[in-house]
C-alpha cells in the first residue's frame, strides 16, 4: 500500500460484513428485504398522513418528515452495499466515500433533531393544551422543520470538509459496509487530530443539546401528568407519548449500544455488525411502533390500503 498524494485520489474498498460468497448471498437477501420493508413502511406512513385530513396536525407533520429522513438515512448506505455484493465489487471512490459520509451524517442529525421537536410538540400538547393550537401553528411548525433541516445540512459540513485535508494510501481497505467516519479516519496517512476533535465536538453538541431538550420536555410532561387526579386522565396523557418515547429509546439505545461495543471490543467487524442496529433496524421499526401503538395511524393506514386495493 503506497501513500497517496493530491495528484492521485485513493480508492476505498468496503470489505463488508463477510467476504465468504455463501454468506454474502444470504446478506444480500436479508438486507434487501430489510431495506424494502423500511422504505415501504415509512412510505406508507407518509402517504397515510398526506391522504387523511385528520392527521394534518403538528405531530404527524413531524412524523412524516421523520419517515422521509429514515428512508434517506438507509438509502445512503444500503443500496451501495447491495450493489457491491451483486457486482462482486468492493470499491467506492474517494468522492463517493466523502459524499456518503456527509449525507449519512445529515440524516442522522435530522433524525435526532426531529425527535427533539416531536418531544417539544408533546410537551406543548400536554402541559399547555388550551394554547396548543395557537402556539403550534403552521408557521411555527414550518420554521421548526426548516431549522432542523438547516442545522443538519450545515452541522454535517465540518466533518466532511476536514476529511478533504487528509491524505490516504492509494488503496484503503475498510472492514465495514459503508464509509463510517471514525473507521475511515483510522486509515489516514496524515495527522487526523483536527478531524477527531471536530468529530467529537460536533457529535457531542448534536447529541447533548437534543437529548437535553427531550429530557427537559419529558420531565415537565411527567410533572404535569402526575398532577392529573384521575387514572384515566393520566393514562390518556401518557399514551399520547408512548410511541415517541419508544422511538427515542430505540434511537439512543442503539447509538449507545454501538458506541459501547466499539469501545470495548476495538474490533472493526464487530462494530460493523453493531452499526446494522441504527442504520437498518431503527428506521425499519419506527413505522411499526407508530402504526401498532396509535389508533389514528392504524385507521388511516387501513383506509389507505382499502382505497388502494379496492377495485375502481
Amino acid at each position: 500500500m503506497q501513500p497517496g498524494n493530491h495528484s492521485q485520489l485513493p480508492i476505498f474498498l468496503l470489505l463488508g460484513l463477510s467476504e465468504k460468497p455463501e454468506i454474502q448471498s444470504v446478506l444480500f437477501g436479508l438486507f434487501l428485504s430489510l431495506y424494502l420493508v423500511t422504505v415501504f413502511g415509512n412510505l406508507l406512513i407518509i402517504l397515510a398522513i398526506i391522504t387523511d385530513s385528520h392527521l394534518h396536525t403538528p405531530m404527524y407533520l413531524f412524523l412524516s418528515n421523520l419517515s422521509l429522513s429514515d428512508i434517506c438515512f438507509t438509502s445512503t448506505t444500503i443500496p451501495k452495499m447491495l450493489l457491491n455484493i451483486q457486482t462482486q465489487s468492493k470499491a467506492i471512490t474517494y468522492t463517493g466515500c466523502i459524499t456518503q459520509m456527509y449525507f449519512f451524517t445529515v440524516f442522522g442529525f435530522l433524525d435526532n433533531l426531529l425527535l427533539t421537536v416531536m418531544a417539544y410538540d408533546r410537551f406543548m400538547a400536554i402541559c399547555h393544551p388550551l394554547h396548543y393550537t395557537v402556539i403550534m401553528n403552521l408557521r411555527l411548525c414550518a420554521q421548526l422543520l426548516l431549522l432542523t433541516w438547516l442545522i443538519s445540512v450545515l452541522g454535517a459540513l465540518p466533518e466532511s470538509l476536514t476529511m478533504s485535508w487528509l491524505s490516504f494510501c492509494t488503496i484503503v481497505e475498510i472492514q465495514h459496509y459503508f464509509c463510517e467516519l471514525p473507521e475511515v479516519l483510522k486509515f489516514a496517512c496524515s495527522d487526523a487530530f483536527i478531524n477527531n476533535v471536530v468529530l467529537y465536538l460536533v457529535t457531542g453538541l448534536m447529541g447533548f443539546f437534543p437529548l437535553t431538550g427531550i429530557l427537559l420536555s419529558y420531565s415537565r410532561i411527567v410533572c404535569s401528568v402526575l398532577r392529573i387526579s384521575t387514572t384515566g386522565g393520566k393514562y390518556k396523557a401518557f399514551s399520547t407519548c408512548g410511541s415517541h418515547l419508544s422511538m427515542v429509546s430505540l434511537f439512543y439505545g442503539t447509538c449507545v449500544g454501538v458506541y459501547l461495543s466499539s469501545t470495548w471490543t476495538h474490533d472493526s467487524q464487530t462494530g460493523a455488525f453493531a452499526s446494522v442496529l441504527y442504520t437498518m433496524v431503527t428506521p425499519m421499526l419506527n413505522p411499526f411502533i407508530y402504526s401498532l401503538r396509535n389508533r389514528d395511524m392504524k385507521r388511516a393506514l387501513r383506509k389507505l390500503l382499502c382505497n388502494t386495493l379496492s377495485p375502481q
